[in-house]
Parts: structure tokens; C-alpha cells; sequence
């Protein structure tokens, strides 16, 4: 095997120094258009590969981002991941993805590696279990770049891309309300992650604006394991009983609708049902899940887009972002007695 081709080489053969040629492949703003051109053509001629761990070590920063989630196997993170991944690629940059699965152990042990393979920066939506942001904080120490989504901690001076799960779970509420629902139970997760406490806060507010509605919370019920059982537990008795559940995920709306099912309760003419995430199996079975829509692939590109432009900002102090995307609620059968104008209604914003 013949030699591998360095930037010395093209520097050699086009009369340039070194650092111009690697200035000009790296796509340097103070190096002209015709000298990128002309050092492109030649890199692409002679074969030129770069070796990303070589420029790693030579400048401490690379092209490579991590990403941590709580599990891959759900539908939202693997479109946050695809939205990411995408931006990532037009940008030059590649991704590591690591996840916790919703244990706060396994994501420090993810930060600790990200941190020792010399990733540009990170982003990360965290565990169900991490109720405190002090081993992300140590991260943003070692002036590593953090942006978080989703599920973040608020006390940490980042970027953070966030859903509006406020608006998001008091218009849900105020839906099922509208559809004849006098007894309503939220299926929520814990409360010191901040998506839950917004769509618990949501839930509260939507029913403080109705007389007569009676309503409990049952936390944390997120999986389908917990909100059938949580569910069943509900069905036992007529006080109990609700006539409408806003569940905080589609896991958990779906163990309800198989609880609903085995307790002999019909969907929608006794119970009704919404839940969060709008992943496909809610359209597929049949009565299909009325669910929120989070926009993963609009929010994974944009924490990328952030990321990369703060490791990319001249300025050493970037202002932190708080950028909250708009949800969609999709009316299906699951919550559906009366009449309904539209099957994909944009969430109002706050007034």
C-alpha cells in the first residue's frame, strides 16, 4: 500500500504553505474562494483523506458531537436524533449517540466517556432519574459546550430546546372537558423534571377554569406497565372511575386502554383518552390514541444548530437560548364523542 497523502504533500505540489492548505480545506473564511477550489481539486485528485483524530490532537477540538438520551428505542428521540444527525452532516460535524435508559449512573458514565473521546460538544436530554444537575454543571466547567432538550434541568446556564408541554397539556385537558368529561385523572411522571411538573401545571390550570370537574394525579405512571396498573387500580371502584385520562406519554395512555379494555370500559363512549409524543402505534390500533405532537425532528436540529454554533462563536461567552417549540394535537378516536373541527390542531400559544 503506497503512502498516505498529507496536507505537506499538497502544499508541496501547489507551491502553498501548510496551514493555507489546511485553512482552505477546512473552508477558512480568510482563505480566498479560487485557493479553496484549487486545493479542494487537488486533495480530491491525489486521494487526500484527513485523520480526524490527528487534528483532534493537534487543535483539542474535533468534529465530532455527542448526544445522550434517555432510550433510543422510542419513536420522538430517535426523530430528535434523525433532526440532529442531519444538521450535524450539512455542518461537517459527526454524532455519538449514548443512552442512560433512564438511569442517572449510566448517563454520568456516558458524559465520562463523551469527555474522554474529546467530543466538540454535547447534548442531552436527561434520565428519569436525574434530579440533580451538578455531574452536567462539572461538564460545562471543563468548557465543554452543553446543550440540553427536552428534559432539561433550568438551573443550568445552557441552550435549551423545550417543548411548550404548558400549553400542550392545558389544551388537551380543555379538549377532553369540551367532549363531556366531568372526572379526569393525569397519568404524569416526576415532577423535578420539567416537562412533567409544565404538563402536571398545564392539567391543573385547564381544570381550575371549569366548575365541577373532578380530577386526581397519579405519578409516576410514564410506562405502560405503570399506567395499566395504575389505571386497573382506578377501574375497581365507581368513585374512582374517571371518564378521561391525560396521560404524560403514549406508554402510559396505551396501559390505560388495555386496562380499559380487560375492565370491560369502552373507548370513546366511557372513557377517553390522550397522551404525549404521538408515536405511530397511537394512529395504527384501533380505537387510535388522540396524542400530542412534539416536533422531534425541528427540535433535534435546532439543539444541533445551537451546539454547533456556540463551538463555532468567535465570542468566548455565548448568551444562553431558551428556544420552545410549538405542539400539535391530533384529535383521534380515543377522544372523540362530539364533533371536532380539524384532526391535526396546532396547541394556541399562551395569550
Amino acid at each position: 500500500m503506497g503512502k498516505k497523502v498529507t496536507i505537506h504533500d499538497i502544499a508541496r505540489m501547489l507551491n502553498l504553505t501548510a496551514s493555507t492548505v489546511s485553512r482552505a480545506l477546512n473552508n477558512h473564511p480568510k482563505i480566498s474562494e479560487s485557493t479553496k477550489e484549487l486545493v479542494r481539486k487537488k486533495a480530491e485528485e491525489v486521494g487526500y483523506k484527513p485523520n480526524p483524530i490527528a487534528a483532534t490532537l493537534r487543535t483539542g477540538r474535533g468534529k465530532t458531537l455527542g448526544m445522550i438520551v434517555p432510550r433510543i428505542n422510542r419513536d420522538f428521540i430517535s426523530n430528535v436524533i434523525a433532526g440532529a444527525e442531519q444538521e450535524c452532516r450539512q455542518r461537517g460535524y459527526s454524532l455519538i449517540i449514548c443512552q442512560s435508559e433512564e438511569e442517572v449512573e449510566r448517563e454520568q458514565e456516558a458524559l465520562r466517556t463523551l469527555v474522554q473521546s474529546r467530543v466538540s460538544g454535547i447534548m442531552i436530554s436527561i434520565s428519569a432519574q436525574t434530579n440533580t444537575g451538578k455531574h452536567l454543571e462539572a461538564v460545562i466547567n471543563e468548557g465543554i459546550p452543553l446543550v440540553q432538550f427536552d428534559r432539561i434541568r433550568p438551573e443550568l446556564a445552557t441552550h435549551c430546546i423545550v417543548n411548550d408541554n404548558y400549553q400542550a397539556a392545558y389544551y388537551a385537558t380543555t379538549h377532553l372537558i369540551s367532549q363531556g368529561c366531568t372526572h379526569l385523572v393525569h397519568f404524569g411522571g416526576p415532577s423535578y423534571i420539567n416537562i412533567y411538573a409544565e404538563r402536571r401545571q398545564g392539567f391543573l390550570d385547564a381544570i381550575a377554569q371549569h366548575e365541577g370537574i373532578k380530577y386526581s394525579i397519579t405519578e409516576p405512571a410514564i410506562t405502560r406497565e405503570k399506567g395499566e396498573a395504575a389505571a386497573w387500580q382506578l377501574f375497581q371502584t365507581k368513585e374512582s372511575c374517571p371518564d378521561g385520562i391525560l396521560a404524560a406519554s403514549d406508554y402510559s395512555a396505551l396501559g390505560a386502554m388495555l386496562a380499559a379494555k380487560k375492565a370491560g370500559i369502552s373507548i370513546p363512549q366511557q372513557l377517553l383518552i390522550v397522551g404525549f409524543a404521538n408515536e405511530p402505534f397511537t394512529e395504527l390500533i384501533s380505537p387510535s390514541i388522540s396524542s400530542i405532537d412534539q416536533c422531534a425532528h425541528e427540535m433535534g436540529k435546532t439543539a444541533a444548530r445551537l451546539l454547533i454554533d456556540t463551538i463555532e462563536s468567535p465570542r468566548k461567552f455565548v448568551e444562553p437560548e431558551k428556544v420552545i417549540i410549538k405542539s400539535k394535537l391530533h384529535v383521534r378516536e380515543s377522544s372523540t364523542r362530539q364533533h371536532v373541527p380539524s384532526e391535526n390542531n396546532a396547541v394556541p400559544g399562551p395569550s
